[in-house]
C-alpha cells in the first residue's frame, strides 16, 4: 500500500506494479532485512516471514488476493465493500500498537527489575552460605583435638556400641525388618576422619562386616533430625553428634 494508491484496498491489488515501484519496495525490504540482522535471534520474526518479505511486489499482491478470497470464502471477509471490514481491522491494530508497546515496556522494566532483585538476593545468600561454611569449618578445626594432646600422627581409638546401647540413649531410632532383641548382636564401630567433623562408621552383624558410611558434622546444620545409615538404620542425628561431642571433641 506504499506503492499503490486506491480507492479500497481490491483496487490496490489489482493494479500493476511499475519497475520503479518494485526498485523502490525492494530497496525498503532490503533497509528491513538489514535491521532484522541485527535483532536479537530470540526477537526475530519467523524465516518464513522474512522470506515473504523478499518476494517481488507483484508477486505479493497475486498472494494477497489468493488469500483474501479463500477468507471470502470462509465468510471472514467480503469483496462487496473492497475488503474494508480488513482494512478497518488493521487500521484498529495499527493504532493500539502503540499502547501494546508501551504495556509491553512497562511489563520489560518490571521483570528486569524483579530479576535484579532475585539476582542480588541469590548473591547475598551464596555469600551467607560461603561464610557459615568457613564459620562451621573454623567451629570444628578449634574444637577438634590438637595434635600435641593426642600425639603427632596418632590415630584417635574408635568408638564401638552395640545398637542396644545407641537405642538406650536416643541415638538410635530403629533397625528396619530386625527385632531389638537381635539390637545387641549388631555393633556400630565409629572412627574419626583425617578431616574435621568427619567420621567413619562401619556396621557388624554377628561379627560380620556389613557396610560403611561417612559422616558429617554439616547434617546438623542443614536441618537434618533423622538419618538412614546403610538403608536400614535410622539415628538421631542431634543426639549422635552430642555422643561425638562428649567423646572426640575438647572442651
Amino acid at each position: 500500500m506504499q506503492f499503490h494508491s486506491g480507492d479500497s484496498l481490491k483496487e490496490t491489488l489489482s493494479l500493476s506494479a511499475s519497475r520503479e515501484q518494485e526498485a523502490a519496495h525492494k530497496r525498503l525490504m532490503c533497509q528491513r532485512q538489514a535491521c532484522e540482522a541485527q535483532t536479537p535471534v530470540s526477537l526475530r520474526r519467523h524465516r518464513s516471514l522474512t522470506a515473504h518479505s523478499l518476494l517481488p511486489l507483484e508477486e505479493k499482491q497475486r498472494r494477497v488476493l489468493r488469500n483474501l478470497r479463500r477468507l471470502e470464502g470462509l465468510a471472514l471477509v467480503s469483496a462487496s465493500d473492497g475488503y474494508q471490514g480488513l482494512v478497518d481491522e488493521l487500521a484498529k491494530d495499527i493504532r493500539n500498537q502503540r499502547r501494546h508497546r508501551q504495556r509491553r515496556k512497562a511489563e520489560l522494566v518490571k521483570l528486569q527489575a524483579t530479576f535484579q532483585a532475585l539476582s542480588t538476593k541469590a548473591t547475598f545468600y551464596e555469600e551467607q552460605g560461603d561464610y557459615y561454611s568457613q564459620y562451621i569449618r573454623a567451629c570444628l578445626d578449634h574444637l577438634a583435638p590438637s595434635s600435641k594432646s593426642s600425639g603427632k600422627g596418632k590415630k584417635q581409638p574408635s568408638l564401638h556400641y552395640t545398637a542396644a546401647q545407641l537405642l538406650e540413649k536416643g541415638v538410635l531410632v530403629e533397625i528396619e525388618d530386625l527385632p531389638t532383641s537381635h539390637f545387641r548382636n549388631v555393633i556400630f564401630d565409629i572412627t574419626p576422619g583425617d578431616e574435621a567433623g568427619k567420621f567413619e562408621v562401619n556396621a557388624k552383624f554377628l561379627g560380620v562386616d556389613m557396610e560403611q558410611f561417612q559422616l558429617h558434622y554439616q547434617l546438623q546444620y542443614e536441618g537434618v533430625a533423622v538419618m538412614k545409615l546403610f538403608n536400614k538404620a535410622k539415628v538421631n542425628v542431634n543426639l549422635l553428634i552430642f555422643l561425638l561431642n562428649k567423646k572426640f571433641l575438647r572442651k
